[in-house]
């Protein structure tokens, strides 16, 4: 299914900026600047028409943020950040400037459960308390609810005008981020939930539909990273990692498939499948995208 990358608004980025200083580094965590910051971690992009039937006006814009996102790493996982601004810019002409900006912005709260112990309730630190899903509101027992918003803004991003993106279905300008997969007990069916979070929605100023979601995804190819960092240690002729275990692979039962750390990891995506009535002027073909992500002033 044709989506454009994130943080689903699962979004982008190459500058960050903090009362009033612009800090530029590059992603994946080999910049030094990032490490500080690693929710606003911008890794990559990817822009393309829709090639799902029926979708062929339709440009897909894939955004993806805060990579090495362990299948072990509760319990408060990989959330957002609430102030930081995530965004997928368009240039519709060439000139190298933004004329379009899909602006993401999020909020998370914590319901505060808690279970019983020593004829006490006593609220816990943990995402969720029971099962969850498989439909969007079967939320009962989770901690956390993770939503978002998405503005689009026409010309300059900082002082154009600004127009909420809204829910198709019922015109909601609030979206609801599905919990990242904390494992099978959890969630039995991770993919189906996820599903569920996919929204059709209304861009302004189009006449069409597009479609969005935002969401925790799956490393999408192999890299063998602590091999890599440890001095290019790597056996291209020998059998997989050099017939040694990777010191960083995650061990619970249900990993995602992959010989590589990078394989079994995923980060958050932010995608969107636009029409490309939003994505060019008439008589002008040339068009470019990035993304960004930055701190709120």
């Amino acid at each position: 299914m044709p989506m454009k990358r994130s943080a689903a608004l699962a979004a982008t980025i190459a500058a960050v900026a903090f009362t009033g200083i612009t800090v530029t580094g590059s992603s994946h965590r080999e910049a030094p600047g990032i490490t500080k910051t690693p929710k606003l971690d911008g890794t990559d992009f990817y822009m393309f028409r829709s090639f799902e039937p029926g979708r062929a006006e339709y440009v897909t814009l894939l955004a993806n943020y805060l990579p090495l996102q362990d299948v072990y790493g509760g319990p408060n996982f990989f959330t957002m950040d609430p102030d930081g601004v995530y965004e997928i810019h368009i240039d519709n002409d060439g000139d190298a400037v933004e004329d379009l900006t899909f602006q993401f912005r999020f909020q998370n709260r914590y319901k505060g459960l808690t279970v019983p112990s020593g004829g006490q309730d006593i609220e816990v630190p943990l995402v969720n308390i029971g099962g969850i899903g498989p439909a969007r509101g079967d939320t009962a027992n989770l901690n956390l609810i993770e939503t978002y918003s998405v503005d689009l803004i026409r010309g300059d991003r900082r002082t154009g005008a600004a127009t909420p993106i809204t829910n198709e279905a019922n015109g909601s300008a609030v979206f609801r981020k599905p919990v990242d997969r904390i494992g099978d007990k959890s969630i039995p069916n991770y993919p189906p939930y996820a599903d569920e979070h996919i929204y059709d929605i209304r861009i302004p100023g189009c006449g069409l539909a597009g479609r969005m979601f935002v969401g925790q995804r799956r490393e999408g190819f192999v890299v063998a990273l602590s091999e890599v960092f440890d001095l290019i240690n790597l056996n291209p002729l020998g059998p997989t990692d050099g017939a040694r275990p990777c010191r960083t692979r995650p061990t619970r039962s249900h990993s995602r498939n992959g010989d590589s750390p990078t394989a079994e990891r995923s980060r958050n995506r932010h995608s969107r499948s636009s029409p490309a009535c939003r994505c060019h002027r008439s008589g002008h073909h040339r068009r470019s995208c990035w993304a960004r992500r930055r701190w709120t002033a």
